[in-house]
C-alpha cells in the first residue's frame, strides 16, 4: 500500500477505495521498520471505511497487530450516524495501568524487596482462571459492582475515597449494562474481582530512575529513587464474554446493518441502534468491573507491603497517582472514541481533571517491557485536535506470543533479569517466554515519537525491580 511521510514522525495512508478517511500513523523510521512486518497497517486502512468516522483512522508508535482494529488503534465515529465496533475495544474491555507511590526509597528496602514482591504474588491470585481473591458477590451485588465500579470497592473496604479521584472517570461510568450481559459473563466476573490474570498484565516495583520535570514531580509526590508500584489488568473474564457475546449477535444481524466490513474481525453496528446501546452499556458494565478490580488489587498490595515490612500505613503511604484505561469506546464532544490499546490523554485546564492536576493535565501511564524501564508524561495541549486526546499505552509488540515462545529459553530470561537485578515471580514458565523483553519495541523511541511530535511531555523515568507475571 501507499504510506506518505508527513514528517519525521508522522505517516499517512492517503485514502483510497472504500476508506472513508486516511489513515495516520505516529511512528519514527525504525518503528515503521518492524509495522511493516504484520497486518497493522492493513487493519489502520480498513479502520478508516468505519461510518461515520472522522479526520483519520490514527495508530500509536506502541501499533502491532490486533483482532479487528490494530492494538494502538484509534478512530472517533460520529454518535449519530457512526458505528461501534467491538474489535476497536477488544477483548479485555477497561484493559489499564494503575501508577503508586509510596514514602520508602529503594536504599531503605533493597534487601527486602524479594520479600515484599513475594508477599504481592502471595496477596494476588495470577494466572490463567485466577479467581477468589474475595469472597464469590452474589448476583445482586455483582449488579452494584457493574453499575458503581471503584466506587463499590471502596464501600466493602478496599482503598479510600481519594483513588477514585484520581481514577479515570472517578472509577465509574453511568450504565444499566448488567441488563444485557449473560449469565456466563456474569459466572466468570464473580469470583475474579481482584486478580490480575496472565499474558501481559503484571505488577512491577519500581523506583524513579529518572526525573524529567521536577515541579510536577513534587505535584505527583515523586522523587529520586522513590518505591513505586505499577500494575496492569482488566475486567478478566467478564469482560471477555461481553465482547465475544456481542460480537455473535452483530455477526447474526450483520446482513440488518448497511455496513459490510473488508475484515469479519471488525464487525460493527450503528451506535444509535439497539444493539449498539446494549454493547455500549454492557462494555461499561465490564470497565466498571474493572475499576473495581483494580482498586480491590490496589487494597491487596498495600497489605502485603504491610506484612513484608511490618510498617504502619502512615509510614507507607502508597499513594495513588492514576489509573488509565486503553481498551475502551468513550462518549465525548459528540463522538465515539475507540481507543484499542491507547489512552484517553486530557491536556490542561480540561473541566473534567481532578484539581491538583487542572494545570499539568492528566498524568499518562506507559509501561515499557519487564526488563527496561516505563514513563510518566503529562499532555500537551496540542493533543486534543492531532489525536482525540488519545496517547499511546505502552511500548507494543514486535515478536507474537507463539514466536517468543519458540525463541527465548525461560532459564536464560531470567538468569538475564537477575544480573540486571530484577527479581521475577510467575505462575507459568510459559508467560515469561511470552513476555521476554525482545518480544516489545524500545520503549525510548516510542516516547521520543510521543514528545517530538509535541503530544506529550516526560515527566519521569521508572525502572523495575521486581515483577509479578500470571
Amino acid at each position: 500500500m501507499e504510506i506518505v511521510k508527513i514528517s519525521e514522525n508522522i505517516w499517512e495512508i492517503p485514502r483510497e477505495g472504500d476508506m472513508l478517511v486516511p489513515g495516520r500513523i505516529y511512528a519514527g523510521e525504525n518503528l515503521m521498520k518492524s509495522i511493516k512486518n504484520d497486518e497493522s497497517l492493513k487493519q489502520v486502512k480498513n479502520v478508516a471505511t468505519l461510518p461515520g468516522i472522522r479526520k483519520y483512522s490514527l495508530a500509536m508508535p506502541d501499533i502491532h497487530e490486533g483482532y479487528g482494529f490494530p492494538i494502538g488503534g484509534v478512530a472517533a465515529v460520529d454518535a449519530g450516524n457512526g458505528y461501534i465496533s467491538p474489535g476497536g475495544v477488544g477483548y479485555d474491555i477497561n484493559c489499564g495501568v494503575r501508577l503508586l507511590r509510596t514514602d520508602i526509597h529503594y536504599n531503605d528496602v533493597k534487601k527486602k524487596i524479594k520479600d515484599i514482591a513475594a508477599a504481592i504474588f502471595a496477596y494476588v491470585p495470577t494466572g490463567v482462571g485466577s479467581k477468589n481473591a474475595i469472597r464469590a458477590v452474589s448476583n445482586k451485588e455483582f449488579k452494584k459492582v457493574l453499575q458503581k465500579g471503584a466506587k463499590w470497592a471502596v464501600e466493602n473496604g478496599f482503598g479510600n475515597i481519594r483513588d477514585v479521584t484520581f481514577t479515570e472517570e472517578c472509577g465509574s461510568i453511568e450504565n444499566n449494562g448488567y441488563e444485557f450481559v449473560s449469565e456466563r459473563a456474569i459466572e466468570r466476573g464473580r469470583r475474579q474481582l481482584g486478580t490480575l490474570g496472565s499474558g501481559n498484565h503484571f505488577i512491577e516495583l519500581q523506583i524513579v530512575e529518572k526525573i524529567f520535570d521536577k515541579d510536577i514531580c513534587n505535584i505527583f509526590g515523586i522523587e529520586q529513587d522513590m518505591l513505586c508500584v505499577m500494575f496492569h489488568t482488566g475486567s478478566r473474564g467478564f469482560g471477555y464474554q461481553i465482547c465475544d457475546d456481542f460480537l455473535n449477535i452483530i455477526r447474526k444481524k450483520q446482513l440488518k446493518f448497511s455496513y459490510s466490513p473488508p475484515d469479519n474481525q471488525l464487525l460493527a453496528c450503528p451506535f444509535d441502534s439497539e444493539t449498539g446501546s446494549k454493547y455500549f452499556n454492557a462494555m461499561n458494565s465490564a470497565a466498571n468491573f474493572a475499576w473495581a478490580n483494580r482498586q480491590i488489587i490496589k487494597e491487596l498490595i498495600e497489605r502485603a507491603f504491610l506484612s513484608a515490612l511490618n510498617v504502619s500505613v502512615k509510614s507507607l503511604n502508597l499513594t495513588q497517582i492514576y489509573d488509565v484505561s486503553h481498551n475502551m469506546a468513550k462518549l465525548e464532544n459528540n463522538m465515539v472514541i475507540h481507543r484499542k490499546g491507547a489512552v484517553n490523554a486530557v491536556p490542561p485546564k480540561k473541566k473534567n481533571l481532578p484539581d491538583k492536576y487542572f494545570s499539568i493535565g492528566q498524568p499518562v501511564i506507559i509501561p515499557g517491557d519487564m526488563a527496561t524501564g516505563s514513563y510518566l508524561f503529562v499532555p500537551e495541549s496540542k493533543i486534543e485536535s492531532a489525536t482525540f486526546s488519545t496517547a499511546c499505552h505502552g511500548a507494543g509488540r514486535v515478536l507474537s506470543r507463539r514466536k517468543a515462545l519458540k525463541k527465548f529459553n525461560v532459564g536464560e530470561i531470567i538468569e538475564d533479569l537477575d544480573r540486571k537485578g530484577i527479581v521475577i515471580f510467575a505462575k507459568s514458565k510459559r508467560t515469561i517466554a511470552e513476555e521476554v523483553p525482545q518480544a516489545y519495541k524500545n520503549i525510548d523511541d516510542v516516547a521520543d515519537v510521543m514528545v517530538k511530535t509535541g503530544l506529550l511531555k516526560k515527566v519521569a523515568r521508572l525502572k523495575p525491580i521486581a515483577v509479578i507475571k500470571g
